[in-house]
Order: structure tokens, then C-alpha cells, then sequence
């Protein structure tokens, strides 16, 4: 957490504000955000450039900058939020909070004034590494869940090719990107899946079905601007998302089933907590 749908938003959100702006400094509040990167280099990397772009892979926000006059990005600000990592565009004029362990000061933008991009992140998980190549700081990724790449064919062929519990299987970013443990439980309950079904043994139909609920559940929960359950995940307009008030199964274990009234369980796959109903998704 926070998972794909809650990265595209802030994507989305910030993207207007940030698309444009010219980096004119920056403030460091914990060296460790930076992963490494030394603050000269983040000087060379960033100082003068202008935002031309700013894209999501998986997890991750990326952040294209070119140098003056240059429509060529030379450099990039992947940020991983982790647990409880924020970006916000300020304007500079606003005191950051207490929280903020990285700023970008940045140019006044079509009569908008000066301003700041804010990575607030209050247990420090988080990471902002500025770098010239992006793939050298992620690793290696599986399809976008929501794009043209991504077919039922393909899929139910990468599950026939290996032997994995259904959950794992999902959650691991190598096999397909930007899905955690929210959005994984309420996909396999709208594909009526047991989460301990081997991945070999999904039929094509159910792989079809699979496939359906993948892109639909994370289509709703980027139209409602991502799940909070907590007090961590905020929008950048400092909004909770609403795709909580949704769920199905996630968290709400010991209640009904929506669909057919028999109690949710909870039980622990991988060390990650799993919510089902047995009736609707039996092994």
C-alpha cells in the first residue's frame, strides 16, 4: 500500500501542477529518501531541467526532465511511495510538513506561482532516486495489468506455465505489475478463485474470468481515487480515496458474504493476509 490504482491517481492529480515546471532547487529532510544519490548528483541531474512528462510503471512514478530548450529527457525522479509516502505539489508560499523528507522548488508555470513538489513520508519507507536511466533503480517488472500487452490469452498461458498458489503468484511484480493485497484478494473474489488454486490447474474460462476482474477492479478504484483504510493514504488534494467502501472481502473477514451471505475468512499466504468467502470462491 499503496497499490496501482492509488499510484495512478496521484499521477493523475499531480500531473497538471508538475508538467512544465522548471526545478530551481531542492530541500533534503532525510538523505536516506534519496536512495544513495548524492546531493551533487541530484544537483546535476535535476537543477535548471523542466518537467516534460510524468508516467507510472507499476508501483513506481516517473518524472521526466530535459534541459532547456530540449524537448529530450536526460534525466528521471522515480519515486516509490512504499507504505506511507505522499507527493503534493505546493505552492512555495505553504510551509511543508513535518513529514516532508524531500522537495523540488520549481518555477512559476503560466501565471501560476513558485511551488514545491513535496515526497511526505512518515514512517521513511518511501524513495525519490534521481537517475538517467530508470530501469538501473526498478526491477525487473511483468505486463501493466491495464494495458493492450496484457490479453486473457497471455495470461492464462503464464499461469499454465508454472506451479504457484494463486495469491503469491499475484503479488509477485515479476509475473504482473502494480498488484497488492487489496487489489488481489477482491480480484480473486470477483473471479471466483480460491486463493490456494494452483495457478496451472485455472481453466481458460476462469483465466478469461480472471483477467475481466483484474482490469475491472482496478478501473473502479482509479475512478474513486484508490482505497483508505488508514489514516496514511491521502490523494495530493489531501482527499481519501473511497474504494474502501466497496471491498468485498478485504478486511472484512468474520462478515457475511455480499453475494451469498456466508462469513468471510482470513487465513495467511505467504505472510501476507488473505481474505476469501469459501462458498463463492471454493478450492
Amino acid at each position: 500500500m499503496p497499490e496501482l490504482p492509488e499510484v495512478e491517481t496521484t499521477r493523475r492529480l499531480i500531473e497538471p501542477d508538475l508538467v512544465g515546471r522548471r526545478v530551481s532547487g531542492f530541500e533534503i529532510g532525510w538523505s536516506r529518501t534519496l536512495g544513495g544519490v548524492s546531493e551533487e548528483r541530484l544537483g546535476e541531474l535535476l537543477l535548471g531541467k523542466t518537467c516534460l512528462v510524468i508516467d507510472r510503471r507499476a508501483k513506481y512514478l516517473l518524472a521526466g526532465f530535459a534541459a532547456p530548450r530540449s524537448r529530450d529527457i536526460s534525466s528521471w525522479l522515480v519515486v516509490h511511495l512504499r507504505m506511507t509516502g505522499r507527493l503534493v505539489v505546493e505552492p512555495a508560499s505553504v510551509s511543508p510538513s513535518p513529514h516532508c523528507r524531500f522537495s523540488m522548488v520549481l518555477g512559476a508555470k503560466r501565471g501560476q506561482p513558485k511551488a514545491r513538489l513535496d515526497f511526505i513520508d512518515p514512517r521513511k519507507f518511501g524513495r525519490c532516486i534521481a537517475t538517467e536511466d530508470p530501469t538501473e533503480v526498478m526491477p525487473a517488472l511483468g505486463p501493466e495489468p491495464l494495458s493492450e500487452d496484457f490479453t486473457a490469452a497471455g495470461l492464462f498461458q503464464e499461469l499454465h506455465a508454472r506451479r504457484r498458489q494463486l495469491k503469491p503468484l499475484l503479488l509477485d511484480q515479476s509475473f504482473l505489475a502494480g498488484l497488492g493485497n487489496i487489489y488481489v484478494d477482491e480480484t480473486l473474489f470477483r473471479a471466483r478463485l480460491h486463493p490456494l488454486t494452483s495457478s496451472e490447474r485455472v481453466s481458460r474460462p476462469k483465466a478469461l474470468a480472471l483477467h475481466a476482474a483484474i482490469q475491472t477492479v482496478l478501473a473502479e478504484a482509479i475512478e474513486r481515487e484508490g482505497s483508505s483504510f488508514d489514516g496514511f493514504y491521502r490523494t495530493p488534494t489531501g482527499q481519501p480515496g473511497s474504494y474502501q467502501h466497496q471491498f468485498q472481502v478485504y478486511g472484512r473477514h468474520g462478515k457475511p458474504c455480499r453475494e451469498c451471505d456466508t462469513g468471510l475468512r482470513r487465513i495467511v499466504v505467504g505472510q501476507r493476509g488473505t481474505h476469501f468467502c469459501p462458498r463463492c470462491q471454493r478450492r
